[in-house]
């Protein structure tokens, strides 16, 4: 049951009074909810299409930056970012795995094919998903970008069953867990991981791999861990046998899985979490204060997914307890006083919908915690609404009408479909 804060935003919401971040040549346009159309299933598939029209590069399988881009080159040449294509890889799966479950048989031949394209061109374009290759233009320089796709072809593994996409996982795995040894032919990074405190860091120094002093360790590398860990063990096999003896074991067992996510979970709770607020602090440098004023929509996002996760495979109520409390200060305080999921301008920031949608679904269906689902399908309604209507595009700012033609980023144009996507349309 949404509580009083939340219904004080909704009236916020709808005042005249209202003010939004937007662009400067776009309106607000915030009427009263019920004069806001309610969207249909058949929106889904639209505005996914539309996504993929005007952001897709079709010869090279691989997502654009904006739409003005003739092509996807390379970083900062027309490409989306490297730690933003894999949540487009998510949102074919969704799209193949929304029209298994209606029945569409040609929506989900293609959304199938769409998915194994995808991470084909990706790998092909990413150095053939060569994780100790430090090509920044095509390669990895950060850890989390390497565990965004860690995740991703966990989730291809269980959705397709490949196991070309559970080996990458887990070799993607490995390499931020364990480093780059240059025993093994690597750069001579030690790994994310810091077996003093804990938890992990989120990127390595190129000049100097081995040197980790007084890296961030930020909440965007030590919650997608934990999310790819548990993925991970809920897909591999029972009955392995431990690798030892080795500088970076190829896999791990379900057991290690489950270990190594509880850890950095832990490390996460006592470091960048406040359960008193549900707020999740962006990271820290050492023992400093946690950077608490950093309190962004996707740290939320995969603090949930983490906690879930966890609680499916424990049933330890805490857990749960956790995820709801993020998910609350999300919904309550991150998104007022609109009562729509915020707009951030910078860099690549508008993936993080998308993002928040992927976990928020499964609070909210693998958890029975339906009472998000009116927020979310408010932000919905009126981000569709104030889509580019000649091309049904819809950017981040969802207060905002779009005018025709606007230059939108795909990190922006991703998020309505991505949540149409997960959260169908209210059965009338």
């Amino acid at each position: 049951m949404m509580n009083k804060l939340f219904l004080s935003t909704i009236w916020l919401a709808t005042s005249l009074s209202v003010s939004a971040q937007h662009n400067d040549n776009c309106k607000v346009n915030m009427p009263e909810e019920s004069q806001v159309p309610v969207y249909r299933n058949e929106d889904s598939w639209v505005a996914y299409e539309a996504f993929n029209t005007y952001l897709l590069d079709p010869q090279k399988n691989i997502y654009k930056e904006f739409t003005t881009d003739k092509a996807a080159v390379e970083r900062e040449k027309g490409a989306a970012a490297i730690w933003c294509q894999p949540m487009y890889v998510d949102m074919a799966m969704n799209a193949y795995r929304r029209a298994q479950k209606e029945g569409n048989k040609k929506f989900r031949k293609k959304y199938e094919k769409l998915s194994k394209d995808l991470i084909a061109g990706n790998k092909a374009h990413y150095v053939d998903f060569n994780f100790d290759d430090q090509n920044i233009p095509r390669g990895w320089f950060i850890y989390d970008d390497i565990m965004w796709w860690t995740i991703t072809l966990a989730r291809a593994y269980e959705t397709f069953g490949d196991k070309s996409y559970l080996e990458a996982s887990e070799r993607s795995f490995a390499r931020v867990w364990y480093g780059s040894p240059k025993e093994l032919g690597g750069i001579g990074d030690h790994g994310s991981y810091d077996p003093q405190t804990g938890g992990m860091y989120w990127d390595w120094d190129q000049k100097n791999p081995g040197d980790n002093t007084g890296h961030y360790q930020s909440a965007c590398i030590n919650f997608p861990v934990v999310v790819a860990a548990m993925t991970l063990y809920n897909n591999v096999p029972k009955g392995r046998k431990e690798i030892t003896g080795s500088l970076r074991p190829e896999y791990q067992t379900k057991e290690q899985y489950l270990e190594k996510a509880k850890e950095v979970y832990q490390w996460g709770i006592n470091n960048l979490f406040d359960s008193k607020t549900g707020v999740i602090a962006d990271g820290r440098h050492g023992t400093g204060r946690p950077a608490w004023e950093q309190c962004l929509v996707y740290n939320q996002a995969t603090f949930i997914g983490a906690s879930v996760l966890l609680y499916k495979a424990t049933g330890e109520q805490d857990y749960l307890k956790n995820a709801i409390l993020a998910a609350d200060h999300t919904v309550n305080v991150l998104s007022a006083p609109l009562g729509l999921l915020p707009f951030k301008k910078g860099i690549e920031q508008g993936i993080y919908t998308t993002i928040f949608a992927q976990y928020m679904a499964m609070l909210v269906y693998d958890c029975g915690q339906t009472q998000y689902i009116p927020f979310i399908q408010r932000t919905i309604r009126y981000g569709w609404m104030n889509r580019d209507e000649s091309r049904n595009l819809t950017g981040g700012d969802y207060a905002k009408k779009w005018n025709e033609g606007a230059k939108i980023e795909s990190y922006s144009a991703s998020g309505i479909p991505a949540l149409m996507l997960l959260f169908p349309a209210e059965k009338k």
